[in-house]
């Protein structure tokens, strides 16, 4: 995640610096690096702002489940955790989702799959 798309995303939460340090467990000087560019931002941050974007409150759009939406074969989706857990808004939150047929072994390289995808896109463009 770049630092433009972190302080974007906290704007669109309607969360100030301080807020959203207390709702990512970090401090405040951790968001005033990230979104300065000063300091990657780690995996675990970005995976929680995406979260708290999709769950924002002003979204009630009902999704159809990811594997519905890239038509996944039985024998994929039945080993999937999406499906298993019935997370199919969540597909992207999920380590070990079976995307493309496998598991990504990082966050980095699952996220950067995620960030083509449909489904993704559909929650956060």
């Amino acid at each position: 995640m770049k630092n433009t798309e972190f302080s974007l995303f906290r704007k669109k939460l309607g969360k100030t610096q301080k807020e959203i340090a207390q709702l990512l467990g970090t401090s405040i000087k951790a968001v005033h690096s990230y979104e300065q560019g000063w300091r990657t931002i780690p995996p675990h941050v970005e995976r929680q702002m995406f979260f708290l974007l999709s769950k924002n409150k002003h979204e009630t759009t009902k999704r159809a489940p990811c594997w519905v939406i890239k038509k996944c074969p039985d024998e994929q989706k039945n080993r999937c955790p999406a499906w298993e857990f019935n997370a199919g808004d969540l597909c992207w939150f999920i380590c070990g989702t079976l995307c493309q047929g496998e598991a990504k072994p990082t966050w980095r390289e699952k996220i950067k799959l995620c960030r083509s995808c449909k489904v993704f896109k559909s929650i956060f463009s």
